[in-house]
C-alpha cells in the first residue's frame, strides 16, 4: 500500500475516484485549514464556516471526476468554496467579512506606540475597513479578500472567479478606488495610505 503523503494531489484524487476513502481523507487533510480560513473570511460566524467547509469538501468529492490536473488542486477548492460562498451569502443576504488585520497586512497604518489611544485608533480602523469591505459588492469584495487576506496571485484568482486577468486586476482596483472613496467621505482618508 502506497503511503498517502508522498503521492501528489493528482495521484491521490485518482486513488479517491477509484473508491479509495482512505485518500479522501487526505485531500482533506490537505485543504481543511485553506478552505475554513477562507470560508471564515466571508461568512464571520466560525460553526457556519465549519459546516460550509464540510458542504464544500463534500461538493468537491462529488465532483473529483470533474477536476484537471492543469489546474493547482488548491485553486479548484478555493473555486469550489468561493462560489459555495456566495451562493450561501444570495440565500442569507447577510453581507458581513471580516478582515482580520487588514489593514496592517496593507500597510496602511503607521506603526506607533502601543498606548491604550493607539490601540483604540487602530481597533476603530480595523473596523471601519471591515463594515466597509462588507459593503462591497461581491464582484470587488471576493478578489480584495483573496488577493490581500489569502494572498493569493492574480492569476490565481483568475483561475478561481474563472474570470480574466484584466478583469480581476480592475476589480481590485475598482474595490480600493470604492474604499478609497467611502474614507474621504468619512473623511478618514489620510490614515489609510494604502489606498
Amino acid at each position: 500500500m502506497k503511503n498517502l503523503h508522498t503521492l501528489s494531489d493528482y495521484e491521490v484524487i485518482r486513488l479517491c475516484i477509484s473508491e479509495d476513502h482512505n485518500a479522501f481523507a487526505e485531500i482533506v487533510a490537505r485543504y481543511k485549514n485553506l478552505v475554513y480560513s477562507i470560508v471564515l473570511k466571508m461568512v464571520t460566524d466560525p460553526e457556519d464556516a465549519n459546516d460550509m467547509a464540510q458542504e464544500i469538501f463534500i461538493k468537491a468529492y462529488k465532483n473529483l471526476g470533474r477536476y484537471s490536473p492543469d489546474y493547482k488542486f488548491s485553486t479548484w477548492i478555493i473555486r469550489i468554496a468561493t462560489n459555495h460562498v456566495i451562493d450561501y451569502r444570495r440565500k442569507k443576504r447577510s453581507e458581513t467579512v471580516p478582515i482580520d488585520e487588514y489593514e496592517a497586512e496593507l500597510g496602511c497604518l503607521q506603526s506607533a506606540e502601543q498606548t491604550p489611544e493607539t490601540q483604540l485608533i487602530k481597533q476603530e480602523s480595523s473596523q471601519t475597513i471591515k463594515d466597509l469591505i462588507s459593503d462591497l459588492p461581491d464582484i470587488y469584495k471576493i478578489p480584495i479578500v483573496l488577493f490581500h487576506q489569502q494572498g493569493l496571485s492574480y492569476q490565481e484568482i483568475s483561475d478561481i472567479i474563472q474570470e480574466p486577468l484584466s478583469k480581476v486586476k480592475n476589480r481590485i482596483f475598482r474595490g480600493r478606488r470604492m474604499l478609497k472613496d467611502s474614507l474621504q467621505k468619512l473623511g478618514k482618508e489620510g490614515s489609510y495610505g494604502f489606498l
